[in-house]
């Protein structure tokens, strides 16, 4: 058997955890040839390839990003004003591909599923920081995120207090807000901001106020697609040619300009940007990238296509590529975590 693997969309820590166990798993206990596909899809649009074996892979399992290269603009679906479908069809047919591991978040996921439609083979491994996939508790590179985005914050904290400043911090998180929520409990922030609950400008204002009276200093995490109670996101560029053309940021320069004007403290916003998906993944990622890889060479064994690997209550499973399409999972309103957090008396930005 032959099979192609590609990682698509942004890069997560643990990544190439997931490309050196299914190659490991694949080519030493299945005999299988794998070839790796250079910069996702684009690599099929392009014909670049490059043969994966134990030697070659072997020393990935702690290194960032992913070892393949990565497009998040390149879809097969409508490349450069044209539907490239057909184009990598073939060329998955020259190479004597009998099937490809589609590495990715719920857009490379979603493409994985049309090509699958269309006739070639495909099976899935969840990939985001943002642990926002459908069907998925937990993804590879998001404990990482939530580490490097948890440290940050303490950081600026040390700040904030010194300076008796109110500070803000952007997490990524453009519709689901896992990064701001656990980040922001794990540092502890005084308001965490989500996409799913619009906050009010005055309820943060009050819980500024509150503080400035008290501790005198205030820490908020602020996911990127936070906004306010009939407001918008706060958009810092359009890409046109990307499968997700609007790119959000902004949100906690715009909201510290709000803020200043009725408190007292100096109010100072960070955005954290790609710090948070850089560098090395942390065990955690490492060990959940492997488990992703070996069950995905489990489904390739099983001749499973059409299918994605999943994780849900501390357990490997499967669901149907088509199932996850154009699905996301973001903070449910009676998520335990959310629950914690007014508990704590961590302002949401509410009344």
């Amino acid at each position: 058997m032959r099979l192609g693997v590609l990682t698509g969309g942004g890069d997560a820590p643990g990544t190439n955890a997931v490309i050196r166990a299914l190659t490991q798993a694949l080519a030493q206990g299945q005999g299988t040839e794998v070839l790796g596909i250079e910069d996702g899809f684009l690599g099929l649009m392009e014909r670049r390839t490059t043969p994966l074996n134990w030697p070659l892979v072997h020393g990935l399992l702690g290194q960032g990003g992913t070892f393949l290269g990565s497009s998040n603009r390149a879809t097969p679906l409508n490349h450069e004003g044209s539907d490239r479908r057909r184009q990598v069809l073939d060329y998955a047919q020259e190479l004597g591909l009998d099937g490809l591991v589609v590495i990715g978040g719920d857009g490379t996921l979603s493409i994985a599923a049309a090509m699958h439609s269309f006739g070639l083979p495909c099976i899935g491994v969840p990939k985001t920081i943002d642990n926002d996939i459908y069907g998925v508790e937990r993804s590879f590179g998001f404990d990482t995120a939530v580490a490097r985005a948890t440290e940050a914050i303490e950081r600026v904290q040390t700040s904030a207090q010194s300076m008796r400043r109110v500070m803000l911090v952007e997490t990524m998180g453009r519709n689901a807000g896992w990064i701001a929520l656990e980040s922001g409990l794990a540092s502890g922030a005084d308001i965490i901001l989500l996409p799913e609950i619009d906050f009010d400008l005055q309820a943060v204002v009050k819980t500024c106020r509150t503080r400035e009276a008290a501790q005198r200093f205030t820490m908020i995490c602020v996911a990127e697609g936070a906004k306010p109670r009939g407001g918008q996101t706060v958009t810092r560029a359009w890409i046109e040619d990307s499968p997700e053309p609007q790119r959000l940021g902004g949100i906690a320069a715009l909201l510290a300009q709000q803020l200043q004007p009725q408190l007292r403290s100096e109010v100072r916003a960070v955005t954290l940007g790609h710090v948070q998906r850089g560098g090395s993944p942390t065990a955690t990622d490492r060990v959940l990238g492997t488990h992703y890889g070996t069950a995905a060479a489990l489904l390739v064994r099983d001749n499973a296509w059409g299918e994605m690997v999943t994780w849900t209550h501390g357990r490997i499973g499967r669901a149907p590529l088509a199932s996850v399409a154009g699905r996301s999972r973001p903070v449910a309103s009676d998520e335990p975590l959310l629950q914690c957090a007014r508990a704590l008396a961590v302002s949401l930005g509410q009344d």
